[in-house]
């Protein structure tokens, strides 16, 4: 008969990869198996477009990779992880060669907003001064009462607001509402929601507390660094090898899967039924994205100098113009004038590309499963504030919603949340239950991020699993 291991994990995402080491460091057996060649899901490097150019795949640049409780925990750079951080972590250029910044500092950004400044230090400073309670409260199980209820409490006051009135709230000057609305559109929700504003207070509390860094050589270096660990461990890690049924998996106590519910369905072979089927049929999916990698021949040349030192550039303008983009995603609409989420990493760490040349990661929202290119788009809204950007491109890889869901299928329709982010599926993600993780069998457990808390390179969707598998048929 075959060995029986306590824990089986599909998929070798940063999620499946943290279930997977908390299990293990409970001494419990753990075997992962990942469907693509390689490890990461989201975390991964590859030279897309030049030889010596190394472009990360999905996820680049990780607030939450510090911000986390449990990977902060986890001894990483032993295992080869080492992060570097920009000069700044964030920049938003508008129009007539301006920029406003994200600092490290909170009073450094506040002396960069004019009249808004004493506003920001109002509304920022407590965030950044109890960021470690607050990535606890809001990364930690939902559904619970906080340690910190205070903070927590003042961050849902003004968490749950629309960032759109948060900002008009707040400031009285456009770069202090267009710094807060781009932040906010990483929601991929209008800007107009209700809890779009969390998005928004949540990265620039992580810029100030922690910063928003980029691993070095690459984000696959995350996942290889948590396999490493993994391994030194006791786990082990099979690749390439799709699982399309529990019947193909060898025999375990428990199964972790880091699927979405589409694939859960698809995958638990007709053992779930009623309201819990139900509600995983029901699950919405975000919009998706639009990728372009560039191979560049020398740094963008922004007309404002903040964005050449910053490793994060939000590019659309003013907040209307923001507002104006999510709102034609939401609405089916490819936009005319994205949003466009520019990461440099080359600037700040030469691994990335030979000698003297760079890479840029751009992408912006589209509707769920769009074949539009939005090649020109986002070239021409970089060009609007880095006149002359077209001259220095000497490779591009593109990847519309259906190529990001070929490279992960977690991410339906190109959505690299996996699963739209609206109040309702923050709560019942997939299903409103007292522990999402687990499922109506005992057995089975959801440890991907369409499960509470949701998107990120933070694990906690994985730990979260563990500690359920932990507290039932692993105990």
């Amino acid at each position: 008969m075959p060995e029986i291991v306590d824990a089986i994990v599909v998929g070798a995402g940063p999620n499946g990869l943290a279930a997977a080491i908390a299990l293990a460091q409970a001494g419990r057996s753990v075997r992962v198996v990942e469907g693509a060649a390689a490890i990461g899901g989201g975390t991964r490097t590859e030279e897309l477009t030049l030889p010596g150019h190394l472009h990360d795949v999905c996820s680049a640049v990780h607030p939450l990779l510090l911000g986390s409780p449990f990977l902060r925990s986890l001894p990483l750079a032993g295992h080869g992880l080492a992060v570097v951080h920009p000069d700044l972590p964030l920049a938003h250029p508008l129009e007539g060669g301006r920029a406003v910044a994200v600092h490290r500092s909170v009073s450094e950004t506040a002396a960069g907003l004019g009249a808004d400044g004493p506003a920001y230090e109002r509304l920022l400073g407590p965030f950044a001064r109890d960021w470690e309670e607050l990535a606890g409260i809001l990364l930690g199980p939902p559904l619970r009462l906080p340690r910190h209820p205070l903070p927590a409490a003042r961050f849902a006051a003004l968490g749950l607001r629309s960032v759109s009135g948060l900002a008009r709230g707040r400031f009285g000057g456009e770069p202090a509402r267009a710094l807060l609305a781009g932040n906010g559109a990483h929601s991929m929700r209008p800007l107009t929601a209700a809890g779009t504003g969390a998005f928004a207070l949540l990265l620039v509390m992580l810029a100030h507390g922690v910063g928003w860094p980029v691993a070095a050589g690459g984000s696959g270096a995350i996942a290889g660094a948590m396999a490493s660990l993994l391994r030194s461990l006791g786990g082990e890690i099979e690749t390439g090898r799709p699982v399309t049924s529990l019947e193909e998996l060898p025999p375990a106590r428990a199964v972790l899967l880091d699927v979405t519910p589409r694939a859960l369905l698809r995958i638990a072979d007709g053992r779930f039924t009623g309201r819990y089927r139900r509600a995983l049929e029901r699950f919405r999916y975000g919009p998706g994205v639009f990728k372009v990698d560039y191979a560049l021949r020398e740094p963008v040349p922004w007309a404002a100098e903040e964005c050449r030192r910053a490793g994060t550039v939000h590019v659309g303008g003013t907040t209307s113009e923001l507002a104006a983009s999510e709102a034609q995603v939401a609405a089916g609409v490819a936009p005319s004038r994205p949003f466009v989420l520019v990461a440099q990493q080359s600037l700040f760490d030469p691994a990335r590309a030979p000698a003297g040349a760079h890479t840029l990661w751009a992408y912006c929202h589209v509707p769920n499963g769009s074949d539009a290119d939005m090649t020109d788009a986002i070239e021409r809204q970089i060009e609007r504030f880095a006149p002359g950007f077209r001259d220095v491109v000497a490779a591009r890889h593109t990847m519309g919603p259906a190529q990001v869901e070929a490279k992960n299928p977690n991410y339906v329709g190109g959505d690299i949340n996996a699963g739209l982010a609206d109040l309702r599926q923050i709560l019942a993600r997939p299903a409103l239950r007292p522990v999402p993780h687990a499922t109506p069998d005992p057995r089975l457990f959801l440890c991907s991020s369409s499960t509470p808390p949701g998107g990120g390179v933070h694990g906690m969707c994985g730990w979260h699993a563990a500690r359920a598998a932990l507290s039932g048929v692993l105990r």
